[in-house]
């Protein structure tokens, strides 16, 4: 094919989050590039489908395709591509790199853009919640923060990391304040898990695509604070003026392994080591040790990850399915969660493995991540996949389902079983205390006041 010499043609590896945000900030109006196509991974059923035009801007009258991550090297010399951008989360740096040497093998340049070029700025202070990896409670600590900043008359926005699923155009930006907006939108489990918790502490939760236009109507809403939610260990979309992060001692060494959450536990200003009421003590101070090596400036904080059950009695002696997070046990590669301690400290006679009656896409999560243990991890990313993973419960043969997932599967499931909700929270230990570290970032705000 003939190219233009004046326009460099660039390739966007992404997974439906980051590639979007990195096209929109630094792409969308630039006529000396041009981006012929994004690559998906991680999320099911992205490929084939289309950036929209109403999207991608006037230089692309009929979008952008996204294709298979696989067709890389053919679509680098397809198209002559200069340069590829690596975009999305929660991936080692070894992998990182086999990706860098199949773009440089196939000719390209292979790029990461960092928080200069890719973060919005906005007058309202932002708080944002990351981590080195996927499942170590940020989720739980931005509900802490919501309930710190109700309890002291703080008006916030939560404003969460992407979650592309459905259609792009429509989800171009998401506000969620009840019930209601989650079925209006038609939110997969994996979205639910996030927003229903929130919107039950009556927090407003925006989302979407194009987070350009998400921070401009955050701003109509005339918040005091902004809470960034930052899933998938990303760093954030918005500059923050006070940058949380944490780690996981369950997995000690992760987060100098992973990419961009090596980036966050750099950049952090306040680092939380979470789920130390129930990690080894030899690895919570190998974190400790990693900590002081790489930020000894940060502030650390350690917390525990506290569950609830609201039926304990129903799991004792009894045949138990446990359900856990979806993404905390896939590519956040856990081997379990707080739902298998849980079912064996409360007694359960066995905990039955649901890898033999796995129906349709989740035979092909276990085959792919084979890690996990007797688990089922509560993989929802659209209709078809909330549809095998009911009829995978209903078919293995356990007493009891212990959910152990932030969102009520029995409400959007029609499940044969038993069901037992599990709910954590973090529960801080020691100091210094996150509400101390928030007063004084309220007060350097002017947010604080005697009567808060």
């Amino acid at each position: 094919m003939q190219k233009d010499k004046k326009q460099k043609r660039v390739i966007i590896m992404g997974a439906g989050g980051r590639d979007f945000h990195n096209f929109n900030m630094v792409y969308r109006d630039s006529p000396h590039t041009r981006v012929v196509a994004f690559t998906a991974a991680q999320i099911p059923g992205i490929e084939e489908k289309v950036y929209p035009p109403a999207l991608a801007g006037s230089l692309y009258p009929e979008g952008i395709s996204i294709l298979s991550q696989e067709q890389l090297p053919e679509l680098i010399r397809k198209h002559l591509v200069d340069e590829v951008v690596f975009s999305y989360s929660d991936i080692s740096h070894e992998m990182v790199g086999h990706h860098a040497s199949v773009a440089l093998a196939a000719g390209a340049d292979f790029v990461l853009f960092g928080p200069k070029r890719t973060m919005l700025e906005t007058a309202i202070p932002v708080i944002s919640v990351c981590a080195v990896r996927t499942g170590c409670g940020k989720s739980q600590l931005t509900r802490h923060l919501c309930d710190l900043l109700r309890q002291w008359d703080i008006s916030t926005v939560v404003i969460r990391h992407p979650m592309a699923y459905g259609d792009l155009f429509r989800q171009r930006v998401q506000r969620f304040a009840t019930p209601a907006d989650l079925d209006a939108q038609e939110c997969t489990i994996e979205e639910r898990e996030e927003y229903e918790p929130l919107i039950a502490r009556n927090a407003i939760v925006f989302a979407g695509v194009d987070y350009r236009e998400v921070l401009s109507q955050v701003e109509a809403e005339n918040p005091q604070v902004i809470l960034w939610d930052g899933g998938n260990n990303d760093f954030p979309f918005i500059r923050p003026d006070l940058e949380i992060v944490l780690l996981d001692p369950f997995r000690p060494g992760h987060g100098l392994l992973y990419h961009p959450g090596e980036t966050n536990l750099r950049r952090g200003h306040v680092l939380v080591i979470n789920k130390v009421n129930s990690a080894p003590r030899h690895c919570v101070d190998r974190v400790l040790e990693i900590v002081l090596q790489v930020n000894p400036q940060a502030q650390i904080v350690e917390t525990a990850s506290v569950y609830q059950v609201d039926l304990p009695g129903a799991i004792k002696d009894k045949r138990v399915l446990v359900v856990e997070d979806g993404p905390t046990l896939t590519h956040g590669e856990m081997s379990h969660g707080i739902g298998y301690l849980a079912a064996q400290e409360l007694g359960a006679r066995e905990i039955v493995n649901p890898k033999p009656f796995a129906q349709g896409s989740l035979r092909e999560t276990f085959t792919a991540y084979t890690h996990i243990a007797e688990l089922l991890p509560a993989m929802g990313y659209g209709p078809e996949q909330m549809d095998d993973l009911e009829a995978t419960i209903n078919k293995t043969p356990a007493d009891v389902v212990l959910v152990a997932t932030p969102v009520d599967l029995a409400g959007l499931l029609k499940l044969e079983k038993e069901c037992v909700r599990l709910t954590y929270e973090i529960q801080p230990l020691g100091k210094p205390r996150m509400e101390d570290i928030m007063m004084e970032f309220l007060s350097k705000h002017n947010l604080m006041t005697d009567s808060s």
